[in-house]
């Protein structure tokens, strides 16, 4: 158990480290504008197709990557150098959005460039979200991995607050060309940032294997890891069916609510307001990782609350709604990531933070393509309850898995 002076010796501990703190400071510029570019998609696949589908497909596009190469990428960042790898992701996200933006400045645009470019990002987010989450405990090391795992999340949501809310305005007053421009643009803060760190994340010399063998170490050692299976089980669930709002919060905006970009912007600004809650939150106040009850509860708080989006008629009530799934979501997902780094060895640890891409973002294109197709067919409210429904029993069904398995609720305890 902690010491009485653990928690104030630990709080903000990560931000100590002067390479944290640089990729920090430079990861929150680039993901404000990485968020600009999430609403600037989205709204430019409507305006020219006005299709729920094809939004869909396109988020199915950009994530499908991660779903096939994250698990390389993971192994890749058990080989090389992690700041190496990152800096050759961010660079090739920094030109597809320069050519996004040239492409709709010049009015020659279409669908298929959209969707083109959409899956040069997943192909470049493949290889980066393993490597850059395993560089945090490179950084930081393990004794400050929850707090810095915290601190990212909070960059992440605080640039989620920022960046659809300045995305609506731009694309209302200026076009989305400006989005697209101004995110390629936010990639030389990260850079600049990675060119200055010192900590070049050399792998741990026993994660040096073929990318074939250390797949199958990966694999092996999650399914002889109670937690670490669960874990990744649940990311699954709630990552296909429920954290589908790249599609449902357009959709909501435009064919529920009768919003404009700007409108749109607002209420992704509403799910980032409520991340950036539960992130200073666990900034602040959490030191170690979450019991696996809470993970499990928070999946469920989730699929309730997605499935509630189906009753929303008004702005004000859903950017509320919207507001209590973002902090859901960062405690989720940050409980997840923190578990995982913990529980994992350091020469696997790359290659398990390629299974929590796959299992994470890599089920995106199945969650997107589901959810487009059920509100294509019996509209928006629909897809939200079928959804979040499905993820309640989903969830129901891994706890019941997970209680006659004798999978430890908290820990040090069994269920």
């Amino acid at each position: 158990m902690d010491s009485p002076t653990t928690p104030k010796r630990a709080r903000l501990a990560a931000l100590r480290h002067r390479d944290f703190r640089l990729f920090w400071g430079g990861q929150l510029v680039s993901l404000i504008g990485t968020w600009m570019q999430s609403v600037g998609q989205a709204w430019l696949v409507l305006e020219l197709t006005r299709s729920p589908f094809q939004l869909g497909l396109v988020t199915a596009l950009q994530f499908a990557p991660i779903l096939v190469l994250s698990p390389i990428g993971g192994a890749l960042s058990d080989r090389f150098p992690k700041r190496r790898i990152i800096l050759l992701t961010q660079a090739t996200l920094m030109i597809q959005a320069f050519l996004l933006a040239l492409l709709v400045r010049s009015g020659q645009v279409r669908y298929w460039h959209v969707a083109v470019l959409a899956t040069i990002y997943g192909l470049g987010r493949a290889m980066d979200i393993p490597a850059r989450q395993a560089y945090l405990t490179d950084l930081v090391g393990k004794p400050d991995l929850a707090n810095a795992v915290a601190l990212n999340s909070l960059c992440f949501n605080g640039a989620r607050i920022v960046g659809p809310a300045v995305a609506g305005l731009l694309i209302a007053r200026f076009g989305v060309a400006a989005a697209f421009f101004l995110n390629g643009l936010s990639f030389v803060a990260v850079l600049a940032a990675l060119l200055a760190t010192r900590t070049p994340g050399d792998p741990n010399p026993a994660g040096q294997i073929g990318i074939r063998e250390g797949l199958w170490g990966a694999l092996d050692y999650a399914a002889r890891t109670p937690p670490v299976a669960f874990t990744l089980a649940l990311l699954v669930v709630v990552s296909l069916l429920v954290l589908n709002f790249n599609v449902i919060v357009p959709l909501i905006a435009r064919d529920v609510l009768n919003e404009g970009a700007h409108g749109f912007g607002l209420l992704m600004s509403s799910l980032g307001a409520g991340a950036i809650v539960a992130g200073i939150g666990l900034t602040v106040l959490r030191q170690g990782r979450a019991p696996l009850w809470f993970l499990a509860a928070s999946a469920a708080i989730l699929s309730a609350g997605t499935a509630a989006l189906a009753l929303v008629g008004h702005f004000g009530a859903t950017a509320v709604l919207l507001l209590g799934l973002g902090c859901c979501q960062i405690l989720f997902s940050t409980g997840c990531n923190t578990t995982l780094q913990l529980d994992t060895p350091d020469a696997l640890r790359g290659r398990v933070m390629g299974l929590y891409a796959l299992a994470n973002a890599g089920m995106t294109p199945f969650g997107a393509l589901l959810v487009g197709t059920l509100a294509e067919h019996f509209g928006v409210r629909a897809a939200c309850a079928l959804g979040g429904g499905a993820g309640l029993l989903a969830v129901a069904a891994l706890v019941l898995v997970g209680r006659r398995t004798g999978l430890a609720w908290t820990h040090g305890r069994q269920w």
